[in-house]
């Protein structure tokens, strides 16, 4: 079946979103999950590795995966995945069981951390027939999905909805929209030509991709960027109600504010990028990001916290999708280094929620953050390693 570009466009757009709802879904109830198993902080963040070992399996996994049967089923594979840890998810809560809400999130993780590297190939080969800066519209599909996930779970938190339901009913609505919208991805794309008879050509190019310094460094600039995301995602609800005072749902609202954020970065970041190229982009996304995080962690008041939201959410906003952008430009063989670089990016998943559970249990969540605005701030002076050589493509 031929597929128009808008369609496949349009497609990418949504399965992006999927991800996005599901994730917020579960952050905006992790206060409510925390209370239902009766965890400390330090005990969360053991139950959240199995978000990290998750992604960690997915990404590593996808690559290969990638090159040997194309993006599709890859895409198709993460998101059943990620349905299916939200509604386990909600089954270990209600059952008070540690295990099975680390097993609900080792599904998602698996589920993104492959799907999304297969659905950022894809979305980068969108962008290159369409001749303008996509993706980062496309991650901000993602992030619509996790304002209309926190904005739900703000509402079914004050509520005091059951947690079960509100993630059965998420897994229900990922799979209707799922169903429709993964038949117009075009089988193929992301596959090594010659599998049948060249199964050393994937492990001989892979060796001189990692060699490259640019292409690390690009990798470098997602890894920050991506935990200062990921830390959001992960922690900020329990950031507000424990290191800031807010109730459940106010934490959850800040969450939203977060998200809603990142959203307006992502739509309008595209033009920036367009107008004044990758590598400024990157920058002011990570010293307007280093800001919002510096003022969580240092200034005590709640107004101030909720404000640093925002530009915690807007520095966050380009990092991941722009970075992936020049990985993808950097040279030959373009889904092989966009599925590099977000490998590389992706460990941000496997060493943030363990690493700062262990820092806020030593020394507080505030003081946690400390390591996330660190990189944050050593990101912003690589950035000048995703300037492109030749001028932006304009529409």
């Amino acid at each position: 079946m031929t597929v128009s570009l808008g369609r496949r466009r349009t497609a990418v757009f949504a399965l992006f979103f999927l991800p996005g709802l599901a994730m917020a879904s579960w952050v905006t109830r992790t206060p409510d999950v925390r209370d239902l198993l009766g965890a400390s902080t330090g005990r969360m963040g053991l139950v959240l590795f199995g978000l990290s070992v998750g992604s960690m399996v997915g990404i590593l996994c996808s690559g290969p995966l990638v090159a040997r049967w194309g993006a599709r089923p890859l895409i198709a594979a993460g998101t059943l995945a990620t349905a299916a840890g939200s509604g386990v998810i909600g089954l270990g809560a209600a059952a008070g069981a540690d295990t099975v809400v680390a097993l609900g999130l080792g599904l998602i993780g698996l589920g993104m951390g492959g799907g999304e590297v297969a659905l950022n190939v894809e979305g980068a080969e969108v962008e290159r027939l369409l001749g303008r800066s996509t993706l980062p519209a496309m991650h901000g599909c993602y992030s619509f999905g996790t304002v209309v996930g926190a904005v739900g779970g703000m509402i079914l938190t004050a509520v005091s909805f059951p947690v079960l339901w509100h993630l059965a009913v998420v897994t229900v609505v990922v799979l209707a929209v799922l169903v429709p919208m993964v038949r117009c991805v075009p089988a193929g794309v992301g596959r090594r030509a010659g599998n049948g008879d060249g199964a050393h050509a994937p492990a001989s190019a892979r060796p001189a991709v990692w060699r490259e310094p640019r292409l690390l460094l690009i990798g470098g600039i997602i890894l920050a960027l991506a935990m200062a995301e990921g830390t959001a995602n992960d922690w900020l609800p329990l950031v507000m109600v424990d290191g800031h005072g807010f109730d459940p749902a106010l934490g959850s609202a800040v969450y939203a504010v977060f998200a809603a954020s990142m959203t307006v970065g992502r739509f309008v970041g595209g033009r920036f990028v367009d107008a004044y190229g990758r590598a400024a982009a990157l920058c002011a996304s990570a010293v307007v990001g280093a800001v919002g995080i510096a003022l969580v962690i240092v200034v005590d008041n709640q107004a101030v916290a909720a404000a640093a939201a925002v530009l915690w959410g807007i520095g966050a906003s380009l990092g991941f999708p722009v970075a992936l952008s020049a990985a993808g430009d950097s040279g030959d063989n373009s889904a092989a280094r966009v599925s590099l670089a977000a490998t590389v990016g992706y460990v941000a998943f496997l060493v943030g929620p363990p690493s700062l559970g262990h820092l806020g249990e030593r020394f507080g969540l505030r003081n946690a953050l400390f390591l996330v605005l660190i990189l944050v701030v050593a990101a912003s002076f690589i950035t000048p390693a995703a300037r492109t050589a030749h001028p932006a493509p304009t529409p």
